[in-house]
C-alpha cells in the first residue's frame, strides 16, 4: 500500500487508467476486433500493471524493508539497487 497521499493519489490514478485500457480491451473482444491490436491492447495492460507493482513495491521497500545503513546515502543507495532488481524482473 503507498505509504504517502501523494503515492496513494498516484496509485488510485494508475488504477482508473488501467481500467479503462481494460474496458477497451472488452469492448474490443466484443465487436470482434484483429487480433494484432488485442494483443497491442494486451500487452498494455501488463505493461500498466507491472508499473504499479513496481511503484507501489518500491513505496513498500523504500518505508518499510530499507535496512539500516551507516548513513542516509548507504541506505538509499540499498534501496535503489533492490528497486532496480525488481523493475528488471517485471519487464
Amino acid at each position: 500500500m503507498p505509504h504517502s497521499p501523494a503515492d496513494k493519489k498516484k496509485a488510485l490514478a494508475r488504477v482508473r487508467r488501467i481500467r479503462g485500457q481494460l474496458d477497451a480491451l472488452e469492448r474490443a473482444l466484443e465487436a470482434g476486433a484483429d487480433c494484432a491490436p488485442v494483443l497491442q491492447q494486451l500487452a498494455a495492460v501488463r505493461g500498466a500493471v507491472n508499473g504499479l507493482m513496481s511503484g507501489v513495491l518500491e513505496s513498500h521497500l523504500r518505508e518499510s524493508l530499507a535496512p539500516p545503513a551507516d548513513s542516509p546515502t548507504q541506505r538509499e543507495a540499498g534501496i535503489d539497487a533492490a528497486v532496480a532488481l525488481v523493475r528488471s524482473y517485471l519487464r
